[in-house]
């Protein structure tokens, strides 16, 4: 499994567009391939910052999404709202069991 959490700060003012373009996209990426999660999260620390974790089954599925039109298109609108360069972690992961 591989989770990306990637962190990005906008100005105040904007956090709320950048929050509605991450969510825009949020069930086409849900529905592509290999993808177990996508959620973004508003920061309670500050106005600015911005997370968007996602899960997906493998290397090749989150692959897949980075030359996809939605990751693409999120990038054109979401950039020139970016106040600094956003942070991207990659980790590999193993499930070891989902709990209900």
């Amino acid at each position: 499994m591989i989770i990306a959490m990637v962190d990005f700060d906008t100005a105040a003012a904007d956090r709320a567009a950048a929050l509605a373009q991450v969510d825009s996209v949020r069930d086409e990426v849900r529905a592509m391939p290999g993808n177990v999660a996508y959620r973004a999260y508003a920061s309670r620390e500050d106005e600015t910052r911005v997370t968007v974790m996602h899960e997906w089954d493998d290397e090749e599925s989150f692959a897949g999404y980075l030359k996809s039109d939605s990751f693409a298109r999120s990038g054109e609108v979401l950039r020139p709202m970016m106040v600094g360069s956003p942070v991207s972690r990659r980790f590999r992961a193993e499930l070891l069991e989902t709990v209900a």
